[in-house]
């Protein structure tokens, strides 16, 4: 039944029968109609009004010249690749020459099939099942070429021709199945892969990224700690240099020296009542229970450092002022020798 399918003719186009010749014809839109004389051709009625002498002239065929749409019935084609496909389509075609279309071939539109059948098998023929399906563009377009080039000696053109479908055996659509299910699979542990490597580049960028700047804010804190341990040694020296210039124009003064050598045993005394508070370990003079000694020792080490600047400044301090200092040692001696 499918071999007589194949091998059936193509369905006739004309609705109706031929028009009788009563001498005044219609012609329709979009049809020619192609007249005999005595059996010979003679010409061809346009659309409109025409005149014909009846029992001379007779109208031969009837050609539409509008787009026509034929069924390929389904046909078996063997790939390159040896696998037997189940494939039929659509023709599109149109009358350009309605002579050669008459006289060029006895059924045009069946001829026209049986070509687009034998182009498909022998296209078909050169390409493997995964081009089939990857390429169906091209193999319709090397198709309708090669009915064109066949086709021009009947007046008709093939517009275009598309394949509808395509059937493949059972075990061939199951092994295609599982390819793309692999393939699936192959694609997703790509993927997989992929995004674990940008993840762990990520990590690194954002570990070296955080690595310069904890570095960065490090070297900054470091600058700004020196700049503020500079800052206040600057603070702590000028301190220091006015407290230096305040006690030199104190002592400067009257009585000056006198004054520092009662803050000088002050401190000396201050200093032998912190013993042994520090520390268990304390290294003693001899004559530690001579107080009036060491406070003398001191006051003679006061007076070795400030010699240079009294004899600088002797001939500038009034005379009173020695006499002051005596009395202030004096006393500060029998203060000493009374406490002890």
């Amino acid at each position: 039944l499918k071999r007589a399918a194949r091998l059936a003719p193509a369905p006739c186009r004309w609705n109706s029968g031929l028009p009788v010749n009563i001498g005044v014809l219609f012609v329709p839109q979009q049809e020619a109609w192609v007249v005999e004389r005595m059996g010979k051709f003679h010409r061809i009625l346009e659309p409109g009004l025409n005149f014909l002498i009846p029992l001379l002239d007779r109208i031969r065929y009837v050609q539409s010249l509008k787009e026509i749409v034929i069924n390929v019935p389904e046909q078996s084609a063997v790939t390159l690749d040896n696998v037997t496909l189940q494939i039929d389509g659509v023709l599109y075609l149109r009358v350009m020459d309605p002579y050669k279309a008459s006289y060029g071939v006895e059924d045009p539109e069946y001829a026209v099939t049986q070509l687009a059948q034998t182009t498909m098998r022998s296209e078909l023929g050169k390409l493997s099942l995964d081009r089939v399906f990857r390429e169906r563009e091209s193999l319709n377009a090397s198709i309708v070429d090669a009915i064109n080039q066949a086709s021009d000696c009947w007046g008709i053109r093939c517009l275009r021709y598309e394949i509808k479908d395509i059937h493949v055996p059972p075990r061939v659509k199951e092994s295609m199945q599982m390819q793309v299910e692999a393939e699936r699979r192959k694609r997703a542990t790509v993927l997989e892969s992929e995004g674990t490597r940008e993840s762990a580049i990520n990590v690194a960028e954002g570990q070296k990224q955080a690595q310069i700047l904890a570095s960065e804010a490090e070297k900054a804190e470091q600058i700004n700690k020196a700049a503020g341990e500079a800052n206040a040694m600057l603070v702590k020296a000028r301190a220091k240099a006015e407290a230096i210039q305040l006690l030199a124009a104190a002592l400067a003064q009257q009585h000056g020296n006198a004054a520092a050598s009662l803050s000088v045993a002050e401190q000396y005394v201050n200093a032998f009542s912190k013993i042994a508070k520090d520390s268990n370990t304390v290294l003693l003079p001899a004559n530690t229970g001579d107080v009036t000694n060491m406070v003398a020792q001191a006051l003679g080490i006061y007076t070795t450092l400030t010699k240079p600047q009294a004899v600088k400044t002797q001939d500038e301090m009034p005379p009173a002022h020695e006499d002051s200092h005596s009395r202030a040692t004096e006393m500060l001696k029998a203060e000493q020798g009374s406490s002890s």
